[in-house]
């Protein structure tokens, strides 16, 4: 049971939603709101579903539904007013209604996340530190205090990812697992996770999907997570709650997600080689030999595969071009993780703004680098890397992750890392002969380019604060040089593998000391929008932030 306090807050929100005057309604700038529409471009995302066989048709349209419940439970999970919101928007045919819907729709909430997660819509708190996965009233001293005094087993669950944090009758806090929280949404969802694997011709599917269905009744994910780490199968899905963004507070709460996708056989048969050399990769960081594993997870599978419907987080937003998961450390010390690249959604992006930023912000001498091939295989990397480094520690005698030591600022650190030290990686499957060396300066300069993309959806963003670090770090190094006559970029060659290294190996140093304090320090000092990016940036504004994915699948699959 909700708090008082925190009751009356959503009551006193959902007055002011529900019982508004229009004019309270309307959005600040209308046509302000037109133009943030605007910066996501539309477009088709689909795949070829001839050759699946019916069974797995008819299994892709159940996965469909159970995305549309993913997103009422992650619109749930945003904040306690965002479902009442959500109607109350819907119930709005004015045209000022329905463009404050589309943006809704974009973001899955009433906040612009490449804005800063400036509110839009007025009468709307600022966006909550704790979403809806804690009291409205918490700070993190009262948490810190409930959480020391807890037996190992429930502090284990207070910090963890499938639990709310509530009040009980007497404001005291208590642990609520997520299959009782959710209870209404998760039971026709697993149904249909169910009915879909009955109908599926492929035995790793049905398995997982069974697995998954349980899990969402049992809350207990360890098993579905190791039957879609073997997964192997025409279409793969990977729904449930697996980020942890969304939590400002700590950084410990899984957000639900749903990405259905399909398998790009010959695509993936040209990334496979990749994960072989993962192990010699960690061998080789750089950082003290103490903070490397001296045996990753066994598994690394890698799947590219082609989008085909996304829910939950995965709507909300700047879409993801690739995925590393489960986020589990139990489960990614014992199997590994699995890398999963979005091509048609990452050749998108691509076109759209990555090419045209390219025109505005890189130097005319090098702008020729800008390719494809080498903007994909940076995202493969990025996501091999998060699962190399220190995840799981010893701190004071007691067994801890870098997750939980970082808290808030893990997510920002840790993208951070996964980028930087993907460059690190290329950097030394090239030196070894793996890779072609002729990719080397388009891998660096393609990097320089999306560092502007990634950016421009906010330094407030994990991501794009993430990016922040490392465009100022290596500009700080003379990795990047600045034009101030032609206000374009370019890469110095010859400083930034040097800087890259350092880079990568401070990022990892302070996830291995779990050092809160180092981190934050890092962050302090790189988050920051320099004038020159900022010059460039302001020269982008007719170019799509991102993309708005429009899966004609999902409506011919009904």
């Amino acid at each position: 049971m909700k708090s008082l306090t925190s009751g009356l807050l959503v009551v006193a929100a959902l007055l002011l939603i529900g019982g508004c005057r229009k004019s309270e309604m309307e959005t600040k700038k209308p046509s302000d709101l037109e133009a943030k529409i605007k910066r996501f471009a539309a477009v088709e995302i689909t795949a070829d579903i001839s050759k699946l066989s019916d069974g797995d048709r008819k299994a892709l349209a159940k996965l469909f539904e159970a995305t549309r419940i993913i997103d009422r439970l992650y619109t749930r999970q945003v904040w306690s007013g965002n479902e009442a919101l959500r109607l109350k928007l819907e119930a709005d045919t004015s045209p000022e209604g329905h463009l404050r819907l589309k943006y809704f729709n974009l973001n899955m909430s009433p906040w612009s996340g490449v804005d800063n997660n400036e509110a839009y819509i007025s009468g709307v708190p600022n966006r909550p530190a704790v979403a809806n996965y804690y009291p409205e009233d918490l700070t993190k001293e009262e948490f810190n205090a409930w959480v020391e005094k807890l037996p190992d087993a429930e502090k284990h669950k207070a910090t963890g990812f499938f639990t709310t944090v509530r009040r009980d009758t007497d404001r005291k806090l208590k642990v609520v697992p997520y299959h009782e929280e959710y209870k209404d949404l998760l039971e026709p969802a697993a149904g249909l996770l169910r009915e879909a694997a009955g109908l599926t011709t492929n035995a790793g599917l049905r398995s997982f999907l069974t697995k998954r269905a349980d899990a969402f009744l049992s809350n207990d994910y360890y098993a579905s997570d190791v039957a879609w780490m073997d997964l192997d199968s025409p279409i793969e899905p990977t729904i449930g709650p697996y980020e942890v963004y969304m939590d400002d507070m700590f950084n410990y709460k899984a957000a639900f997600e749903s990405f259905i996708t399909l398998r790009n056989d010959e695509e993936t048969k040209k990334l496979a080689t990749f994960s072989k050399h993962l192990q010699d990769i960690e061998n080789n960081l750089p950082i003290l030999p103490k903070y490397r594993n001296a045996k990753l997870g066994a598994s690394a599978p890698i799947r590219v595969v082609d989008e085909v419907l996304v829910g939950g987080e995965a709507r909300a937003g700047v879409q993801t071009a690739a995925f590393n998961l489960p986020n589990d450390e139990r489960v990614t010390r014992e199997k590994g993780s699995k890398r999963v690249m979005l091509r048609n959604v990452t050749e998108a992006k691509f076109q759209n703004a990555l090419v045209p930023i390219a025109n505005i912000a890189i130097d005319s001498a090098q702008r020729s680098m800008i390719a494809f091939g080498p903007f994909f295989t940076h995202i493969l990397a990025h996501e091999l890397m998060h699962g190399l480094g220190p995840h799981t520690l010893t701190i004071n005698g007691s067994q801890t992750t870098v997750r939980q030591q970082m808290k808030e600022l893990g997510s920002a650190l840790e993208e951070a890392k996964a980028d930087i030290s993907g460059l690190f990686a290329l950097q030394y499957l090239i030196d070894k002969g793996i890779v072609s060396k002729s990719t080397e300066l388009p891998m660096y300069v393609t990097y320089l380019a999306g560092a502007f993309r990634s950016v421009r959806f906010g330094i407030n963003e994990a991501h794009g604060k993430g990016m922040a670090l490392q465009f100022n770090y290596l500009m700080d190094a003379g990795a990047f040089e600045y034009n101030a006559t032609t206000g374009t970029f370019r890469v110095d060659l010859g400083k930034i593998k040097d800087a890259t290294q350092r880079l990568t190996g401070d990022i990892m140093t302070i996830q291995a000391e779990g050092s809160y304090e180092k981190a934050k320090a890092l962050l302090d000092k790189y988050v920051l929008m320099k004038p020159e990016m900022k010059a460039a940036i302001d020269r982008m504004i007719e170019i799509p932030t991102d993309i708005a994915p429009v899966f004609p699948l999902a409506d011919q699959l009904k």
